[in-house]
């Protein structure tokens, strides 16, 4: 007889030492089923990417429908594709006026490689900045600029010519000067812990960059499509970049990754020399399909102001459980990105465990081993929402040793 979990560990390349493991049967809403027949809750939107809930009507239609009229035709750019336009022309008309056409990829890491390749070629300079405590990806030039050793020293050398400057402090942005091409940030750092900005930090950023002719990167991959109360984290702090990369929610559970700039920006991929950014199935038909209707539920729903006034219920009612002594040691986050800070590791894991065991699905943040991921889907039911609540409490009122 077939065992699926043995050859999960056999034969699929494994990243922990202890995969959650969960096989899965089926997933609805904000609801995954095993095989087993358990029922989990999920609060973490398969790390960002379920913003609608798994398996959406008007998704699962959207993609029936494109793969009975094709799959992959050619590669990127080259023929004109339904799906590819008719979703840059939606993106285009949710993001500030300037960031006016899009380049699209398979994920996240491939956005933000491909902006850091446009902000050198189109500046001709060769510096990079980044921050302490982000993430931007796994790929060799992602990984380069995300700053956490933890992440970076096993595969070193990485790129030359990228410089880390701690995050949310305004006296260190004179470090960035003439000599650089791009400054790449998180809106709200992620992996980093649930790290929200104070006000002028990323105004500042941004005059910083115009003052020395730097660009400036957004890495919207996992703030974007509303997660934190706004279409765009940008939005929060009125902050224009030059380019802005998205993934995770843009395909609606589909792989898909984009970065959007100028019209001028771009075009310095196809001269000097042409062809000098490709991608095979970047943008594939189907995942484009995905996503346009997955933002236009979005949009027709109104889950982007539903995302802030649940964002702020739930926030509001983990701040009081915080009074009550239970290791919550602060709440942080927009909308529904949200970070609980516990009092240690040992209070998250028996909280990520306890919840796991009660139904609940909860996460750490990548290597933030005291903050909690608490991203629900945009969509979740106040029933849901209050059910997720009700677990993380009565773990939280269990004893610690």
């Amino acid at each position: 007889m077939m065992n699926r979990k043995e050859d999960f560990l056999n034969y699929v390349c494994q990243t922990s030492s202890r995969p959650v493991g969960l096989e899965v049967d089926r997933a609805a809403g904000s609801y995954l089923y095993t095989r087993e027949g358990k029922k989990y809750l999920d609060f973490i939107s398969g790390i960002g990417v379920n913003n609608l809930g798994f398996s959406h009507p008007a998704v699962v239609a959207a993609v029936k429908a494109q793969a009975e009229k094709y799959l992959h035709v050619m590669v990127y750019g080259e023929y004109v594709q339904a799906p590819q336009v008719d979703l840059a022309k939606k993106l285009v008309s949710l993001l500030p006026e300037r960031l006016n056409q899009v380049y699209f990829t398979n994920s996240g890491t491939e956005a933000n490689e491909g902006a850091l390749k446009l902000a050198k070629k189109y500046t001709g300079r060769k510096k990079l900045v980044s921050f302490e405590g982000s993430f931007h990806g796994d790929t060799q030039g992602s990984c380069s600029v995300t700053g956490r050793d933890i992440y970076r020293k096993p595969f070193e050398p990485l790129l030359p010519g990228i410089q880390f400057l701690p995050f949310n402090e305004v006296d260190a942005l004179g470090m960035i000067d003439e000599s650089v091409a791009a400054v790449i940030t998180e809106p709200i750092q992620g992996e980093g812990g649930m790290r929200v900005p104070d006000e002028g930090f990323l105004k500042s950023l941004r005059a910083r960059c115009d003052s020395v002719g730097a660009l400036l990167i957004f890495d919207e991959v996992q703030t974007g499509f509303g997660r934190t109360g706004k279409m765009f984290a940008m939005e929060h702090w009125g902050i224009i970049p030059d380019i802005v990369t998205m993934a995770k929610a843009l395909g609606g559970g589909m792989p898909l990754g984009a970065f959007a700039a100028s019209r001028e920006m771009m075009r310095t991929f196809s001269e000097n020399p042409p062809l000098s950014h490709v991608t095979t199935f970047g943008g594939h038909p189907v995942s484009c399909a995905a996503g346009l209707a997955g933002i236009n539920v979005i949009c027709d729903e109104d889950l982007v102001e539903k995302a802030e006034a649940d964002g702020e219920w739930i926030r509001s009612y983990l701040r009081d459980l915080a009074q009550t002594g239970c290791g919550i040691q602060s709440v942080r986050g927009k909308g529904l990105m949200i970070g609980l800070a516990l009092d240690s590791t040992v209070l998250a894991e028996h909280l990520v465990k306890g919840a796991f065991d009660a139904g609940l699905i909860l996460g750490w943040t990548l290597h933030t081993e005291n903050v909690i991921r608490v991203m629900p889907p945009l969509t979740i039911s106040r029933t849901e929402r209050q059910e997720g609540l009700d677990v993380i409490r009565q773990v939280l009122a269990l004893n610690v040793s």
